[in-house]
């Protein structure tokens, strides 16, 4: 995606800072459609895109290992010679030396040498497919309770090697007190390392480097789960040069996706990478329009770009380096503020009149939560309040009312944190402007945002649309309302977020906290009401000072992550049943867990 003009943003005028980006987006050529005011576009499937799937074998197959072997082992040139019988062997000696000639002279000196297909780094043709290997259990096993197995890859099949991780890990198992706390932390602490990192290009003179990282069993990039799945080693980049490559490597190709389709959440692997694209598998509608060779999917989620940010801001606070901060990354970042400008607009102008909606979605399902209603603009919101609309939720639900409270939260923090990276690079104008930009949605959010609970006092609400309706819940997912403090929005004892915590940690206040006989946190839609995930008891922990809270909550993480990693989510009426043996950024939090406990509570666990 390097070198791609944007070309996705249409529709309402940007601010005056905003305008050299916003004549940088062409429209894009759209359908009408009668359910909208707004012209639409659909990302179809085309002919050619349909043949290249089908003849390509399945990522990660055998075949596909196979052919990528026989790519990088063909060589340049390959001469046929083919001779009359009559010919002498004078004539045919002569014709060899003339081919010889050729290859040594011309062929190494005057013929463009096509970039080498990529495999993923220190990947072996031989090495099982995580998803399946992580799904079931290897020795060894620990002697604790748990009987935890070893899941982490053979060493020739880890796809990224880092010296600075291997020495926390090793650090940490050996001061652990529990070996089962200690096991989960050697499979999940290194997971993002050892099995998502696809494809990387260290860079060098004249080039940047470039990181694809997927999710886990999708193959697939989302902005929220990627900086997720990074952040345990931000705090390491400035120890380990290799480290510090695959961040700024991140960085670079979230911006990339950013300037590419600033409305979409996840990506395709980058057509330089060498590896296929795939199929979501869904019918949807959506404008601005996107390319789906580039995009695996396409649901607008703020808190997808704030993530882009947060990749770039913890990476200058650990590094203070900020020579990521190009032109590329810069247009990016006005991507993000275009996409603002364009979210705050209200459903209805002042003369009642429907505005026009630059973003929307609708998907051919059977699941309320999966697409937007009225003609994918989603239900209305109202005016002059600062705050930004987003579609779906870090879940990748649906919202209901579409001023989704953490997601403000967490793009309010991010803004504001760029305004070091931007000074320091120079950009202090774009700085100031990021700045007040966070502070008028903070002010959003305490105005729209926090309501009088019948039960528990003030709280924030966890979406709201400006007309005084409210949405209480929480969803496990981040940003949330637990995660809140995690995010840098409130500290952990302000008195709206105390009360806000006790709600959505109680089944009377939160919809979606659930209780079984042995495991109790929060689900969220995406699953069903009978499946908690474990990500919302590691925030849990991370946001308390209890210490017998945070013991228990420990010991029912470990009891639900039997396979030695920790599940996307698991039925809180059977542990047995689980989704998603392997979910990388679920690994990720639990790591970040253990080393905020190393900091606050060490006596808990050493």
């Amino acid at each position: 995606m390097s070198g791609q003009e944007p070309e996705l943003i249409t529709g309402l005028a940007p601010t005056p800072q905003l305008l050299a980006t916003s004549s940088a987006l062409p429209a894009a050529s759209s359908s009408s459609s009668s359910s909208s005011s707004r012209p639409r576009g659909r990302a179809r499937k085309t002919a050619t895109t349909e043949k290249l799937r089908e003849d390509r074998p399945e990522e990660g197959s055998e075949e596909d290992d196979k052919d990528r072997d026989e790519e990088e082992e063909a060589p340049k040139h390959t001469i046929e010679f083919q001779f009359l019988p009559k010919i002498s062997m004078a004539a045919m000696t002569f014709l060899f030396i003339v081919s010889l000639v050729y290859i040594f002279t011309f062929a190494n000196g005057f013929t463009v040498k096509p970039a080498p297909a990529q495999k993923p780094v220190y990947r072996a043709t031989s090495c099982p497919d995580y998803k399946s290997y992580s799904a079931r259990p290897h020795p060894p096993y620990t002697s604790g309770k748990y009987k935890l197995p070893f899941q982490r890859p053979a060493e020739e099949c880890r796809l990224f090697r880092s010296s600075a991780v291997e020495k926390v890990i090793d650090k940490m198992v050996k001061k652990l007190k529990d070996e089962d706390l200690a096991r989960l932390f050697e499979n999940g602490f290194p997971n993002t390392l050892d099995t998502t990192i696809r494809w990387h290009v260290p860079g060098g003179t004249g080039e940047q480097p470039e990181t694809f990282i997927v999710t886990g069993d999708i193959n697939a990039q989302w902005l929220r789960d990627s900086t997720n799945q990074l952040s345990q080693y931000q705090h390491l980049a400035k120890h380990d040069a290799t480290l510090k490559t695959l961040i700024l490597g991140a960085i670079n190709t979230q911006a990339d996706f950013v300037l590419a389709s600033p409305y979409c959440n996840a990506f395709q692997p980058p057509p330089q990478s060498g590896l296929h694209p795939t199929n979501n598998g869904q019918d949807d509608i959506v404008h601005p329009i996107y390319d789906p060779t580039l995009v695996f999917e396409c649901k607008y989620e703020i808190d997808s770009l704030a993530s882009f940010l947060s990749l770039a801001n913890q990476y200058y606070e650990n590094t203070k380096d900020a020579s990521f901060a190009t032109g590329k990354w810069i247009e990016a970042v006005k991507n993000v503020l275009v996409v603002i400008e364009q979210q705050q607009v209200s459903t209805f102008d002042d003369a009642g009149k429907i505005q026009d909606m630059t973003y929307t979605f609708s998907r051919n399902t059977r699941a309320g939560t999966e697409t937007l209603n009225l003609g994918g603009i989603g239900n209305p919101l109202n005016a002059n309040t600062s705050l930004i609309r987003s579609a779906f939720r870090p879940s990748d639900d649906a919202t209901i009312m579409q001023f989704f409270i953490p997601g403000n939260a967490f793009m309010a923090v991010e803004l504001k944190r760029a305004q070091a990276v931007l000074n320091a690079a120079g950009y202090s104008d774009l700085g100031t402007l990021v700045a007040k930009k966070a502070q008028l949605i903070t002010e959003g959010i305490y105005k729209y945002g926090v309501i009088n609970h019948a039960v528990f006092g003030k709280v924030f609400a966890y979406e709201v649309d400006g007309y005084g309706s409210h949405v209480i819940m929480d969803d496990a997912n981040i940003p949330s309302l637990l995660s809140l403090p995690l995010l840098g929005f409130v500290k952990h004892d302000d008195p709206i977020y105390v009360n806000t915590r006790k709600m959505v940690l109680s089944q009377a206040g939160n919809p979606y906290f659930l209780r079984g006989p042995s495991f109790s946190g929060i689900g969220g839609p995406h699953i069903g009401i009978q499946n908690a995930w474990p990500m919302s008891l590691l925030v849990q922990i991370m946001t308390t000072d209890d210490d017998e809270e945070i013991l228990g909550l420990l010991e029912m993480v470990l009891q639900a992550s039997r396979l030695g990693l920790v599940n996307e989510s698991v039925d809180v009426g059977n542990l047995a049943m689980y989704t998603r043996s392997w979910f990388a950024w679920a690994n990720s939090v639990y790591a970040q867990t253990i080393l905020d406990l190393e900091k606050r509570k060490p006596h808990l666990i050493f």
